[in-house]
């Protein structure tokens, strides 16, 4: 396999067809790379800051906060730097690892976002098992488990499909190393590499989903059940902020993976990989902060104390 490969660089072409709006498209997804930076950036600053937010919910947002600023790093700077560059070539190894570094933190969150649905499912359904469910311990266990995953699944889907014998054609029709793209350009059969991505498809995307969809439906059974308003308020704010996370990326990542070959468009692919890629890492610390009074307040605390500290 490895003396059949005659490729050593792809070319990515990205937005090569937009070159009348290339600075325009720059410097939007610069604005969203650095609104990436700096969202997840102080939600990782108010959670770690303010000994309130250190709960396991807030550990897990943290967590997943970090993710998505590591995330958005595999691809942007190199969508960023071939709208600028004439030369648009990435290395035969540099590709594998962008692919890895890319499933790997995409797998982790899948994982990451079923932990939060069980977090919540054993604050609202078993409080009183709660302290001992999600002790600090575990937390990092789980948490823990969801990197390690994510590593070892994506190491297995890199390693079958840059295994395969590239000779020709080099281009990537697409912004990063996507697995599609790539695979298109193998010389032999993928009947067994696409068996092998829907395998772990169902195991990332499907499974974690039914999880999050049966604690969500004893979440809602609960909520229903109480009779404090101010406690139904808050918790339905909590789980609102994190299925509308989950359909985000759960919801387009599935639509792309999922779907049957005959219907595969490589517009619409592009534009799913871009929307879960970077605007969705965008997006999450306003979703989780617009929509939670404890992170609002613990932010203007800190605004306060700094305010104060630039008056001394």
């Amino acid at each position: 396999m490895i003396n059949q490969t005659t490729v050593t660089n792809f070319i990515i072409l990205g937005f090569s067809a937009f070159t009348d709006v290339r600075l325009p498209i720059f410097f939007f997804l610069l604005f969203v790379y650095l609104a990436t930076l700096t969202g997840n950036g102080a939600v990782v600053y108010i959670v770690r800051s303010d000994p309130a937010l250190h709960s396991p919910m807030y550990f897990f947002l943290c967590n997943l906060s970090v993710l998505e600023i590591v995330y958005s790093s595999v691809t942007m700077p190199k969508i960023l730097t071939n709208l600028l560059s004439k030369d648009k070539k990435i290395s035969f190894y540099g590709c594998a690892i962008q692919m890895f570094f890319f499933l790997a933190l995409g797998t982790t969150e899948c994982l990451l976002l079923a932990v939060m649905a069980f977090d919540r499912f054993t604050a609202i359904c078993r409080p009183l098992y709660y302290s001992l469910v999600i002790s600090a311990q575990n937390c990092c266990r789980l948490s823990a488990f969801s990197w390690l995953s994510g590593a070892l699944l994506s190491m297995g889907q890199t390693l079958l499909i840059f295994s395969l014998p590239f000779c020709g054609p080099n281009v990537i029709d697409h912004f990063f190393c996507d697995i599609p793209p790539v695979l298109k350009l193998a010389c032999s059969r993928t009947y067994l590499n696409e068996i092998a991505i829907f395998s772990v498809c169902v195991v990332i995307l499907l499974m974690p989903f039914l999880l999050i969809l049966g604690s969500y439906t004893q979440i809602i059974s609960t909520l229903l059940k109480m009779t404090s308003v101010d406690n139904r308020g808050k918790a339905y704010s909590t789980c609102i902020s994190h299925l509308t996370s989950v359909t985000l990326f759960d919801g387009t990542a599935s639509f792309m993976y999922f779907r049957p070959r005959s219907s595969y468009s490589l517009e619409t692919d592009r534009f799913l990989s871009l929307f879960y890629s970077v605007v969705t890492p965008m997006l999450n610390p306003l979703i989780y902060s617009l929509r939670n009074q404890e992170v609002k307040l613990s932010f203007l605390r800190i605004l306060r104390r700094l305010h104060i500290l630039c008056n001394k």
